[in-house]
């Protein structure tokens, strides 16, 4: 199978989404000071391993499909949909939230191509899945360091719903 431009500029969408969260989760790493810095510090290692082997499967399967991908440092930094991360040290809880925004905004532009890339090619609609899955898993880990537990409002129901 040949991809057309639509699929190829689609996957090279995410890519260049990929590789940023991989250089800022790499700043982010290197810059992040405070309470619970080590916890978090290796948290973002993994993020950063998974979003570099993430953006290498991606960037394989469109030379698979006869796509040329485009990781040049200035097309990512032109052509991402992540914001600029912040010069200088970051406080753990500040560099939570920006990462979790991160992670947001990957997952946000995967989401808004997924069904166009399903169109064409199932099999890069699925790796995109599994991107969605784990890159989501990261962000409710992420954000749950800054959370404060929620109080239950009302008794749970163990009961299916639409059942009396």
């Amino acid at each position: 199978m040949k991809a057309s431009a639509k699929l190829g500029t689609n996957l090279q969408s995410v890519l260049v989404d990929l590789i940023e969260l991989h250089v800022q989760g790499k700043q982010a790493h290197w810059s992040v000071v405070g309470k619970n810095f080590r916890d978090l510090h290796l948290q973002l290692d993994e993020i950063i391993d998974d979003a570099r082997l993430f953006s290498d499967q991606l960037a394989e399967r469109m030379r698979a499909l006869d796509a040329l991908p485009d990781g040049r440092s200035e097309t990512v930094t032109a052509t991402t949909h992540l914001p600029k991360f912040p010069a200088g040290e970051v406080g753990t809880t500040e560099t939570v939230g920006l990462v979790t925004d991160r992670l947001g905004a990957t997952v946000d532009n995967i989401r808004a191509v997924h069904d166009k890339v399903d169109e064409e090619d199932p099999t890069s609609a699925d790796i995109l899945h599994g991107f969605i899955e784990k890159l989501e898993q990261y962000a409710w880990m992420v954000s749950a360091e800054n959370r404060t537990p929620r109080k239950p409002t009302a008794k749970a129901s163990t009961k299916p719903a639409g059942k009396a």
